[in-house]
């Protein structure tokens, strides 16, 4: 197959940040994109329904005139998320999921939850109103393993919140485990995954491949190769639980390359490419519209976009690097060649 025409896709995992760099981030995803949803871990993070409607603003001011975009905004729950503030914002159409980031697991999660039982009445409160519950699934701490860290989180944080509160719709975000997209595949239409393009192109050996490569360092971090394998086997299967979610994060080179730099892969700006290449290497390019376009907005609730885009087998080559302001970021494939190129929107 050398031509794909499909719905447009949507990304149900993105980090846009904030300042200059969302100024020079939004556009790449809104090129590419129906809608996003955005993750809330700014600085200050967005734990309110005003936060999230005047940050929502900031982003539809950076998309270029004439993209249709949709922004999706999400809250950032904490030990002290107020229920009815949820609950209201996402009557009034400005939340569409609630984020769960561990206290420290990753960039800008200090304010996340120190301890998830204290949750419970919000987690009460979005079952019964039907808000999705958006997970980072890790358990950290000093004597826990990075690698162990998703296995931990199902059997000591997921399987428990799902037993007290079996009708919660729940999206582990970036599974990045062979347990992970196990665990999914085990429950019912309510749990779901996402897929970073990252996890699927790569194991951890990318990571050290001829020296320490920062651009390929995120969180969750990159796992074994066996890992890999059952992630691209849960995203090409065609299963309705798994569907397209970037965790496109840019930093910028100077955090990258630093001697502790910021975890995250910007990969927006190629990002269908990228999942392309997984589902053409191994034939399923048949199941790609369901993975991009139609298994999220079927879980979200919304409908999918009805503009058709074509994508066709001719190479260009991505740009080496993105100016922000007197730095630059560093993009997955960057000053290297794709095989895929958006040609056309119907």
């Amino acid at each position: 197959m050398t031509s794909l025409t499909i719905r447009r896709p949507v990304d149900l995992h993105v980090h846009f940040r904030d300042g200059a760099v969302l100024r020079q981030v939004v556009p790449y995803t809104a090129r590419q994109f129906a809608r996003a949803i955005v993750m809330p871990n700014l600085v200050p993070p967005v734990t309110t329904a005003k936060m999230a409607a005047d940050y929502r603003s900031r982003i539809l001011a950076a998309v270029p005139e004439g993209q249709d975009f949709v922004p999706m905004m999400t809250c950032y729950l904490t030990d002290h998320t107020d229920p009815a503030d949820l609950v209201a914002g996402y009557r009034d159409g400005i939340f569409v999921a609630a984020k769960l980031y561990p206290a420290h697991a990753t960039t800008n999660a200090q304010h996340g939850v120190s301890s998830i039982d204290r949750l419970d009445p919000v987690f009460a409160a979005m079952s019964e109103h039907g808000i999705p519950l958006l997970t980072h699934g890790e358990l950290v701490g000093p004597h826990v393993d990075i690698f162990d860290r998703e296995k931990l989180f199902i059997d000591q944080v997921l399987i428990p919140v799902l037993e007290r509160f079996p009708q919660l719709r729940l999206v582990m975000e970036h599974i990045t485990t062979q347990e992970g997209a196990e665990f999914v595949a085990s429950r019912g239409a309510n749990v779901a995954a996402t897929i970073t393009p990252q996890h699927l192109l790569y194991n951890r050996n990318a990571l050290f491949e001829g020296g320490l490569r920062p651009h390929l360092y995120c969180l969750p971090v990159l796992k074994r190769a066996r890992h890999q394998v059952a992630l691209r086997a849960a995203a090409t299967s065609g299963s309705a639980h798994y569907f397209l979610g970037t965790d496109t994060a840019p930093h910028v080179k100077r955090l990258k390359e630093a001697d502790c730099g910021c975890a995250g892969v910007f990969s927006a700006p190629v990002a269908v490419e990228a999942y392309l290449k997984v589902f053409d290497e191994d034939g399923a390019l048949d199941r790609f519209e369901a993975f991009a376009s139609l298994n999220g907005p079927a879980f979200y609730g919304f409908a999918p976009s009805e503009t058709r885009v074509t994508y066709s087998k001719a190479p260009h080559v991505v740009e080496a690097s993105i100016a922000v302001e007197n730095d630059e970021i560093i993009p997955l494939f960057g000053g290297t060649s794709v095989d895929w190129t958006l040609q056309q929107q119907l």
